[in-house]
């Protein structure tokens, strides 16, 4: 689709490297054309892009019209693959929620509350080290290290290798990025790796480790994320093959960490961005949860989830074939003006805020969000406080992706209060 002000593509990753494009793709499209289909040029089939809220939301809470068993980014799995690279994201109904329920009792946000503790000192440990310094690197000093201990926490491993997982997930899903991968998604290369997770060997490095872990807790009492895997069996009865083990196990160290990464980069942006608001945070706190809730909105870490249609579906007037893919583009509905009244006002007391960054009211809504919420909350109430003035004293470098929308480096100077 073209129109007299802006080409849109987005299947072409040059597009998402900007800040600004992606935005003004997804309002090109929201207003001339919602339901819109995108070739690709790498060998993909091409896909329908949903970029209303509303289409958004009533898709995703559809899986037996719009599969995730299909998968859940652009690349094209054949079946054997599918079975192979399944994970909790890719699987659907009571399968889906049998091994959901593994893990949701530790997710809860009665059972992240009991991280509060644990999270004010780590963040005040993180923000030591950073603001020392005067100038730093933010992602590195602050958004990558403080998610990565949390999760190093839940697992139960050493601190001393938070270094390995931060590496795995920037490896594994920024497999688009060559200041990351290993091997490039769509490179010939790439074919060697077909059956691993984003085509990473990177995977494999995460596999061995879970393994070493998940034997040494099989049969043992522990209450960590590892030792509930290995010594639970799903409530439909089929306990979790070896291979379902390595796929659970590196969607958790590579989901929440990466996002909640990403979300915080992004918030301090839009603060630095919108002093006002940042003024405004600081002097009431008790803003900070509405606070959050924009936060994750502006953000939306990641662009967008596909579906699979199972059968043929009209929507908006344009007929969805069976097989179809359909990427539900949750960047643009958190800025459907039908929804958010001035969508690009950062306005940190917004309410209702009725974005989709976790999913809204979909059988894969987020399984993490209330840690995410809490994690965001504490960090940037032990923050704001401490600083006087934060500035960009060099260029924002984005991960080169249309799935996830990330920062892998962002250069500040702080004055301290």
């Amino acid at each position: 689709m073209a129109t007299d002000t802006l080409p849109v593509d987005l299947a072409d990753l040059d597009n998402f490297m900007d800040g600004r494009t992606p935005w003004r793709m997804f309002d090109e499209l929201r207003r001339h054309e919602p339901v819109h289909w995108n070739p690709e040029t790498d060998g993909g089939s091409g896909f329908w892009s949903l970029t209303r809220h509303a289409d958004i939301v009533a898709a995703d809470r559809d899986p037996d019209a719009f599969t995730s068993t299909r998968f859940v980014n652009l690349e094209e799995v054949d079946e054997r693959q599918a079975a192979i690279r399944r994970s909790l994201l890719e699987t659907d109904g009571p399968r889906h929620m049998a091994l959901r329920r593994l893990l949701q009792r530790e997710f809860t946000p009665r059972a992240v509350a009991g991280y509060a503790t644990f999270l004010r000192g780590l963040t005040a440990r993180t923000l030591d080290a950073a603001l020392a310094k005067g100038t730093f690197d933010f992602v590195k000093e602050v958004a990558a290290d403080f998610p990565i201990n949390v999760l190093a926490r839940m697992l139960d491993v050493p601190e001393d290798d938070t270094e390995r997982l931060i590496d795995w997930g920037n490896r594994i899903i920024a497999n688009t990025d060559p200041d990351y991968a290993d091997v490039l998604l769509h490179s010939e290369e790439s074919e060697r790796y077909r059956d691993l997770p984003f085509r990473s060997p990177a995977s494999l490095e995460v596999f061995e480790y879970g393994r070493e872990l998940g034997a040494a807790r099989r049969g043992g009492d522990g209450t960590d994320l590892i030792s509930r895997l290995v010594n639970q069996v799903p409530r439909d009865g089929e306990p979790l093959s070896d291979r379902d083990f390595d796929n659970y196990f590196l969607l958790l160290v590579v989901a929440g960490n990466e996002t909640t990464r990403h979300a915080i980069t992004h918030s301090m942006r839009a603060l630095i961005d919108h002093p006002a608001e940042a003024a405004r945070l600081r002097e009431d706190l008790d803003l900070m949860p509405t606070a959050v809730e924009e936060f994750l909105r502006w953000a939306s870490p990641v662009y967008h989830f596909r579906r699979t249609a199972t059968r043929d579906v009209e929507m908006r007037g344009k007929r969805i074939k069976e097989g179809d893919k359909v990427v539900l583009w949750f960047a643009s509905g958190n800025r459907d003006e039908d929804v958010f009244p001035d969508p690009y006002r950062f306005d940190v007391a917004r309410t209702p805020n009725d974005h989709v960054t976790f999913g809204k009211g979909s059988p894969h809504f987020c399984l993490g969000n209330a840690l995410a919420r809490l994690e965001m909350r504490i960090m940037f109430e032990e923050l704001l406080p401490r600083l006087a003035d934060i500035r960009l004293t060099g260029d924002v470098r984005r991960v080169r992706s249309n799935f996830v929308n990330g920062v892998k480096e962002m250069p500040v100077t702080v004055t301290l209060a």
